[in-house]
């Protein structure tokens, strides 16, 4: 089962940009375990989902509920911080609050699912174009 202390040593070792989550107090930590693990079991229920896979997602989600980057949901669109550092966000960031969280899965966390179940996931679906 996810947790917080698994995945501080998962992301600690596995993952490139760790600030956001390790700035994250324990209680946030526990919300985006539980939100990640909730999310790719309702998302993908045919298959066994992996704690690693839950970690590389709560790490993306860390990032993406942080506090810069909750600042551009809520629609700010510039901020500045003592007046020495100044942030400004792009329309695309501003994303604004609610929607799924499906759009941040990672292709490392399908691919990890993936693997443990025998199956190729990709971020992207093909269909059919009909003319």
């Amino acid at each position: 089962m996810a947790d917080v202390t698994g995945a501080d040593l998962y992301i600690s070792a596995n993952c490139i940009d760790i600030d956001d989550w390790a700035g994250a107090d324990e209680a946030k930590k526990l919300r985006i375990v539980n939100v990640a693990s909730r999310d790719l079991a309702r998302f993908y229920p045919q298959y066994t989902i992996p704690d690693a896979a839950v970690y590389e997602f709560a790490n993306v989600l860390a990032t993406v509920f942080g506090d810069t980057a909750g600042i551009a949901q809520k629609g700010v669109v510039s901020t500045s911080v003592g007046g020495k550092v100044s942030v400004n966000f792009k329309d695309s960031a501003v994303n604004g609050p609610g929607g799924s969280t499906r759009k941040y899965i990672p292709q490392a966390a399908l691919d990890l699912i993936g693997a443990e179940n025998g199956v190729k996931l990709a971020l992207r679906r093909t269909g059919r174009l009909v003319l």
